[in-house]
C-alpha cells in the first residue's frame, strides 16, 4: 500500500506537496465476503477486497491483487469535487492510476472502447490516458481542480477542448 500511495502523489503532483494531499492517517486492508457480489471498495479507512472474487480468480491473483490496491488507494487519496464529479470520472482516474502503474489486467477494453468518456473504470481510463498524451500531468492537475468542486469545462481549461470536442477525437483517433 505504501508503493501505491507513493505512486499515486507521483501521478497527482503531489509526491513533495504534501499540503495537496488528503489529510489520511491510516488505511486498513480487509479481505473479507464483501455483501452485493462486489470485487472491492473503499470506505473512509478501509479499503475491502472481495475474499470470494479472489478465491475465484483465474489468473494471477497476486497481480489483480496489487491492481485492485492501486484503484482502491487512488480513492483514498483523489479529491472528487465535493461529491460532484461523476462517478464514472472517479472511478476512470482510478482505473488509470491502474494502468500507468502496469497492474491493469489483460481482459480490459482497449483505446476507442466505450460509448461515453465518463461510463467510468477501464473506458474513462484509457480515455483520460489520451487526454494525458496531449498534456503531460493532465490527470494530477484534474484531480488537484477537483479538490473543492467539479466542472466540466476543466477539461476545456486544461487541454483547450471541451469534453464533447476530446471524445470525439479520442473516438476517430481509435477507429478500426
Amino acid at each position: 500500500m505504501v508503493s501505491a500511495t507513493s505512486f499515486i502523489w507521483l501521478t497527482f503532483g503531489q509526491a513533495n506537496t504534501p499540503k495537496d494531499r488528503k489529510p489520511v492517517s491510516h488505511v486498513r486492508l480487509s479481505i473479507d465476503a464483501m455483501d452485493g457480489g462486489g470485487i472491492s471498495s473503499y470506505t473512509p479507512g478501509v479499503i475491502h477486497i472481495s475474499a470470494t472474487y479472489l478465491g475465484d480468480y483465474e489468473g494471477d491473483v497476486a497481480r489483480e491483487m496489487t491492481g485492485l490496491i492501486y484503484h482502491e488507494m487512488t480513492h483514498v487519496w483523489q479529491w472528487d469535487g465535493n461529491g460532484q464529479a461523476p462517478p464514472g470520472l472517479v472511478s476512470g482516474i482510478a482505473d488509470f492510476v491502474r494502468l500507468k502503474s502496469g497492474h491493469g489486467p489483460g481482459n480490459w477494453a482497449g483505446p476507442g472502447k466505450g460509448e461515453r468518456w465518463d461510463e467510468g473504470y477501464e473506458v474513462t481510463a484509457r480515455f483520460l490516458d489520451y487526454c494525458e498524451s496531449l498534456k503531460e500531468g493532465f490527470v494530477g492537475e484534474l484531480n488537484r481542480r477537483m479538490r473543492f468542486e467539479y466542472k466540466q469545462n476543466f477539461f476545456k481549461h486544461l487541454l483547450g477542448k471541451s469534453i464533447h470536442e476530446l471524445w470525439a477525437e479520442y473516438k476517430n483517433k481509435f477507429k478500426a
